[in-house]
This record gives structure tokens, sequence and C-alpha cells, in this order.
């Protein structure tokens, strides 16, 4: 299908959303991929992942951008050749980039049970309002931590003891979120959305 989302954050911002309904075969007919893109798909054993690399292929396409025009640095973040920040996400049937000129970071997941389970790995600061038995606010938070993760993007930072999550109701759709490590306070504009049982956030450097 085409795009599912796409999201003018500001003049500078742009976040596009697939919904991957498509075959490999589907989808890999409609991108061109470079040889390096390529050897990593064939390393894919799982069929979800590969849909999943090719989904975000047809993002930067409808972004303006060629594969080419996407590489990775040593520890794996994704760059682009005309320095724009760009950020990728995948999750089961949906796949997301944001692309911008500050420094950002993006997140799918899906809404699960399961979440209430390892909440106490990346909840500190938030218990003061939210409990393990709230799944969707859980799940927010845990793609603000993993946005501000990303964009973070710093060797040794924890989800639990260097990301806050700035009180927030499902409602709000936006919130702040802080990053603290080492002798660096950052703060991020974060902002989430919720579609069919999945949730996304993304979070941009103030």
């Amino acid at each position: 299908m085409p795009l599912y989302k796409t999201i003018t954050v500001n003049p500078d911002t742009k976040v596009l959303i697939w919904k991957i309904e498509e075959s490999v075969e589907a989808l890999y007919e409609d991108v061109s991929l470079t040889d390096h893109c390529r050897v990593r798909l064939s390393h894919m054993k799982s069929e979800l992942h590969q849909r999943g690399f090719l989904s975000v292929r047809h993002l930067l396409k409808a972004a303006g951008y060629s594969p080419d025009d996407l590489y990775y640095d040593s520890s794996g973040k994704p760059h682009l050749t005309d320095d724009r920040y760009i950020s990728i996400t995948h999750s089961f049937i949906f796949s997301g980039i944001i692309i911008s000129k500050v420094p950002s970071g993006i997140d799918i997941e899906k809404q699960r049970e399961k979440i209430s389970v390892i909440a106490h790995k990346f909840v500190d600061y938030e218990y003061n309002y939210l409990d393990d038995s709230d799944v969707r606010r859980l799940t927010v938070v845990w793609c603000i931590k993993e946005s501000l993760y990303k964009v973070f993007a710093t060797e040794g930072m924890s989800f639990k003891q260097h990301a806050r999550v700035i009180p927030f109701d499902l409602d709000d759709s936006q919130t702040t979120g802080w990053v603290q490590f080492r002798n660096r306070l950052q703060a991020y504009e974060v902002s989430y959305l919720e579609f069919e049982g999945f949730t996304c956030a993304y979070a941009l450097e103030k």
C-alpha cells in the first residue's frame, strides 16, 4: 500500500509511516537496492525483518531519497548524505522514519500486555505518575525512551537511569523528555500517537 501516514512536524521535519501489507517480492520490485543493501537483506532469515527493511527503502523513496543517500556509521546509526538527520524504526506491520535538520529519533511498538512484566527495567521516575498495569502509557514511555536513546546515541546510556519522561496524559500527544548522562543534560520535544494497537513516538532535540 502507499504511505499510511505523513506528519509534517515543522517545515524542517517530517515523519513517514508505512503499513506493511505487501509480500517481500512485491516490496522488492519497486525499489532499487545498493549491493550493500542486497547483502544485508540476504542475511535476514525472518520474512518480517525483510519486509520491514524493504518498506523503509520505500519510505526513503517517498521522502525523495535513493538507497545511495543512506549510510550507517560504525555503531550502526543511520545517516543521510545531505547531512539531514534520520532515524528508522519498524515493528511487525509498521515501519517509520523521521527526517529533520535537528537531531531526532523515532520508535514504533506494538501495544502488548507483556510490557508490564518488563516495566521495572526501563521505568524509574515515571512511577510517580503511572504503574505497571498502565499498558498504553508504559508503551508510550518505552517508545519515547527508545527515541531518546536513538537521538542521544551515546554508549552506556540507560533507559532507566538516564532518561526521563515528563508526566503526560494519552490525549496530550506531546511532552518533554530528558537525558542526563555523564556531564550532559539535554531536553527533547517529544510527540506520540496511537494507531491500530501500535504506539509511535518521536523526539527532537531542543
